[in-house]
């Protein structure tokens, strides 16, 4: 039996951190696809306040890095994010549930996309310390962490929400 190299762990590794941000239970039990999950487009839309993000726009802010960092490793082209802009992106106030929908698809292929570059890239891509040649692995670490964040934040908006619409005939 093969003893798996050094570079097949770590790549290991960095695959399982990003899927327990993502989507599978890890230490910090809940994931951002769980946190999401079951979210209604209404919900999605609702700030708690002016000023502050939505749930929809985290859920595009967070799908955004995924693709720069897949986009990092693999060499692909600029501006080939699914909707106009960078970093956040003002998500309307009325969320149809189809917009809602597209929404939730760009972060699973976004995520999808960044675990196929993970997965695929040369080591040296994975380790590069140039921007323009890869991205150093805490780069890739730091989308685990980022998703794990930002599920917090949604878990708290959940609460907000709830109670803000406690009563309230939806």
């Amino acid at each position: 039996m093969t003893k798996p190299t050094t570079q097949t762990v770590q790549r290991e590794l960095l695959l399982r951190l990003l899927d327990e941000g993502y989507d599978k239970t890890g230490w910090m039990g809940v994931s951002l696809r769980s946190a999401i999950r079951q979210v209604s487009a209404e919900e999605a839309a609702w700030r708690s306040r002016p000023g502050r993000h939505s749930i929809a726009e985290i859920v595009l802010h967070s799908a955004y890095w995924k693709y720069t960092t897949a986009r990092r490793i693999t060499g692909g082209k600029r501006g080939s994010f699914p909707l106009t802009g960078s970093n956040w992106f003002a998500a309307p106030t009325k969320l149809s549930d189809t917009q809602w929908k597209q929404y939730l698809t760009i972060l699973a292929d976004a995520h999808q996309a960044l675990r196929k570059a993970v997965a695929t890239a040369p080591w040296s891509k994975l380790t590069s310390k140039n921007k323009r040649s890869g991205v150093p692995m805490s780069v890739i670490t730091g989308i685990a962490m980022h998703d794990a964040y930002h599920t917090g934040q949604i878990k708290t908006i959940r609460a907000l929400y709830k109670q803000a619409t406690v009563g309230r005939k939806r």
